[in-house]
């Protein structure tokens, strides 16, 4: 196993819905400093609020932009190790295509060239599983064909090449991530691009019933923040390198059953509404745990009715909080 204890890790995004959590799932262990990287842009300080109690723990001085060469390879060369969460989201990429380019793959290029000039003892970066695509077999395991067409699963691939070609060239030692969907406590729930549990709970808050397009039998993998976070970890610790891993439970879940069940934990007695198909990016996609397993020792420990037990009470709590900071404002 690589040894991170001591070790200064570079969390770029480390103030978002999941870097924010990487923080967290860092802080257990026995390492230096943990910088966060971050220009805010999605992420909020209000998601580093206990991890900032940690002396460990620091923003980097300067606002964190991966665009922004100087600044990051500053951050990058005060770091040992590195993970690179940064990154617009697939509806941003569908809406803005040339920011996408900027961001996820001009961007992860100067994550890559920094490391390298850094001599980096490890990166972690963070792809989806959007490069699959629709599934062809089911569990897709990582030699799954990428199907993919979407800006954003075209900018993760790019990304995952430019790993390959620096670790061939430059020996860059990376392990990359290949994210199901995940969801938990802090994740966005204001502005557009809000998950569809969000969208649930939301529609739910307003005396309306949850939404579906098509029949709901759409299924995916869901993973809950935390595990998912534990991933990374997981990752730096191992001795694995130049391979991508899935990270998701493994299990098949229908947007009609993740309906049933939202229903079921906010004690609602609306109904499922169902709507006419619209445009779905992804229709099926479960992902193959065992070689995240077998390699770097991951697996879930979140099932989903209790994930989404803890979102629920998470995003509550958090909604009566701004609103008593609004009242005192």
């Amino acid at each position: 196993m690589a040894d991170i204890r001591g070790k200064n890790v570079l969390v770029i995004g480390g103030a978002g819905f999941i870097g924010s959590h990487v923080v967290d799932e860092l802080l257990k262990e026995d390492v230096g400093q943990v910088i966060v990287y971050d220009n805010f842009a999605r992420g909020g300080r209000d998601n580093l609020e206990q991890a900032l109690a940690d002396p460990r723990v620091r923003v980097f001085e300067v606002g964190g932009d991966i665009l922004h060469t100087d600044i990051l390879s500053a951050a990058v060369g005060e770091s040992q190790m590195v993970v690179h969460l940064a990154a617009l989201w697939l509806l941003q990429c569908y809406d803005y295509p040339r920011s996408a380019f900027e961001v996820n793959i001009r961007g992860t290029f100067n994550v890559l060239e920094a490391c390298r000039d850094h001599s980096i003892e490890r990166l972690v970066y963070s792809s989806s599983a959007s490069v699959y695509g629709d599934a062809v077999e089911i569990p897709m395991t990582e030699d799954h064909p990428f199907n993919n067409r979407t800006f954003y699963g075209a900018s993760k691939i790019a990304g995952e090449a430019m790993c390959r070609a620096f670790n061939d060239r430059y020996g860059l030692p990376y392990v990359g991530m290949r994210y199901m969907n995940v969801y938990g406590a802090r994740q966005d729930y204001k502005g557009t691009y809000i998950a569809v549990i969000m969208k649930m709970l939301d529609r739910l808050d307003q005396g309306l019933p949850p939404v579906l397009y098509g029949d709901g039998s759409q299924a995916y993998d869901f993973i809950y923040v935390t595990d998912c976070a534990r991933a990374n970890v997981c990752a730096l610790k191992s001795d694995a390198s130049d391979h991508f891993y899935n990270v998701g439970s493994g299990t098949r879940t229908s947007l009609r059953e993740l309906a049933e069940m939202v229903l079921e934990l906010t004690g609602s007695d609306q109904s499922i509404q169902y709507e006419p198909a619209g445009k779905t990016f992804v229709t099926n996609r479960i992902g193959s745990t065992e070689k995240a397993e077998r390699e770097i020792g991951f697996r879930t420990t979140v099932e989903l009715r209790e994930g989404l037990a803890k979102l629920i009470e998470w995003r509550d709590a958090h909604r009566q909080l701004v609103a008593e900071r609004a009242s005192r404002a």
